[in-house]
């Protein structure tokens, strides 16, 4: 049915906001059935930047599922990095991050740590507050790779002051240790 309205759009004059309206929900549906190669295409027979721009953004900006969201940023940085405000850059990218982070998580935990996939930085403490250790390795590793050259509120700097920060909570004990007397 997509692809005939999209036939459609191209025999007559569709309006511009109707036309977004259909490719987005050609997209979010290709998204969601897992199709990313589709999804690639249809965004490349796209003629109008401008149109373009708008269904990614949009399609994005309805929380799909996190395979969706992590191609949508990555498809959104690599082709409108220029186009798009300081703030959306580094949203955009923070969501890019923290997908990658989230999708090197275990399968069944990751519905735990979702809602903080534009956060990493949260996500990373949220991992830490619960002893994950484990994880945190793979995602600070993770982390590390995609913040070089890249630029999106927060550091490696920032991971390494939060990971010490929780080292020092670790070594603090409440109570003092009595000597045991022989």
């Amino acid at each position: 049915d997509y692809e005939l309205c999209e036939e459609w759009g191209h025999l007559y004059p569709v309006p511009r906001e109707d036309l977004i309206n259909l490719h987005r929900d050609h997209l979010l549906h290709l998204l969601e059935m897992g199709d990313m190669e589709k999804a690639l295409q249809l965004l490349q027979r796209i003629e109008d930047p401008g149109v373009c721009l708008a269904i990614s953004e949009q399609s994005l900006d309805q929380h799909p599922n996190l395979a969706a969201s992590h191609f949508l940023a990555d498809y959104l940085t690599a082709h409108f990095y220029a186009s798009l405000t300081t703030a959306r850059r580094n949203e955009i990218q923070a969501l890019y991050i923290g997908s990658k982070v989230l999708l090197t998580l275990p399968e069944l935990s990751r519905v735990n740590y979702v809602h903080l996939s534009s956060r990493p930085l949260l996500m990373l403490e949220q991992l830490l507050m619960n002893m994950k250790v484990d994880w945190v390795a793979v995602a600070v590793q993770t982390l590390h790779q995609l913040l070089s050259g890249r630029e999106i509120g927060f550091t490696a700097e920032d991971i390494d002051n939060l990971l010490s920060k929780y080292a020092e909570k670790a070594l603090n004990f409440p109570f003092t240790l009595k000597e045991k007397r022989s």
